[in-house]
């Protein structure tokens, strides 16, 4: 088969990890026949992945990393991985607010992303513990002044973390004084036995302190957090209401995911919510 240019690095480098995690670890043969690329662009595939700690490359291959349940990625390191999964679940996402909500965003990419398709929601109030996700507001007012209709933004306080969310007392004490109607909940790691983790023990109790304050939780995770598991649990799959994620969910888990969860939107697919569907009260 000639070299495959349909395919974007980064669509061919998911496909890839995908298939060393499914299987336990793939040759580099296996993956020229199966994306139709040359033994050269595999191995430079390979490469970049490594250096993005995702995978292990070994001689005529590679095979996923095995990480310790307290391993916390820094948020440049998460950034780079899953691109096109996080913008398709950011824009499913964004389609539930109701312009003139209270809504609440935890740290993580994947919110980093959401927060982005929300700067033309008119009249939100945003609360947040993402040093990130209230700079993409900070970043669109300096840029086009105070608008009329711009979101208010209220950033907690806390000690930062890897992944630039504030945690700790601080946070947590303004965190249970106030009331959202709606909270995009970035995870580690989701599961049926462990529901929602994280390997940080100080987020955990931040992270329950946002879905105690929520009328509504909204989990956005691609396909890869399924079946991961953090060494905290901070909520259980009932606690959530919908689980937003991207087409890479294998058909068992999306079965599973339905028994446990009234909700589940798969970005991109015909179920995903029009425009005008909202969680609000109406």
């Amino acid at each position: 088969m000639s070299e495959n240019q349909n395919l974007l690095a980064e669509q061919r480098r998911a496909l890839i990890l995908d298939e060393v995690r499914r299987r336990g670890g793939v040759r580099v043969n296996e993956l020229t026949r199966k994306l139709g690329v040359s033994d050269m662009t595999v191995r430079r595939d390979l490469d970049a992945l490594a250096r993005q700690g995702v995978l292990e490359k070994v001689h005529g291959g590679a095979v996923p990393v095995v990480e310790a349940s307290t391993h916390e990625p820094g948020f440049e390191a998460k950034s780079g991985l899953e691109l096109t999964a996080k913008e398709d679940i950011a824009r499913a996402a964004a389609r539930l607010v109701v312009p003139g909500s209270a809504i609440a965003l935890s740290g993580g990419t994947t919110t980093y992303a959401l927060a982005q398709h929300l700067l033309e929601v008119p009249e939100l109030t945003v609360v947040t513990n993402s040093v990130r996700v209230a700079d993409v507001f900070h970043a669109a007012q300096r840029i086009s002044g105070q608008r009329q209709g711009a979101a208010t933004v209220v950033l907690t306080g806390g000690v930062r973390t890897p992944s630039d969310s504030l945690v700790g007392p601080v946070a947590d004490q303004a965190i249970a004084a106030l009331h959202f109607d709606l909270l995009f909940l970035g995870v580690h790691g989701i599961s049926v036995q462990a529901g929602l983790s994280t390997p940080n023990l100080a987020e955990a109790e931040t992270n329950r302190r946002l879905v105690h304050s929520a009328r509504r939780v909204v989990v956005v995770a691609d396909h890869t957090k399924w079946g991961t598991v953090g060494l905290s649990s901070f909520a259980t799959l009932e606690q959530v209401d919908t689980l937003v994620t991207d087409a890479g969910l294998p058909a068992d888990a999306r079965a599973e995911i339905s028994e446990q969860l009234p909700r589940l939107i798969v970005a991109g697919e015909p179920d995903e919510p029009g425009e005008d569907d909202g969680t609000g009260d109406g």
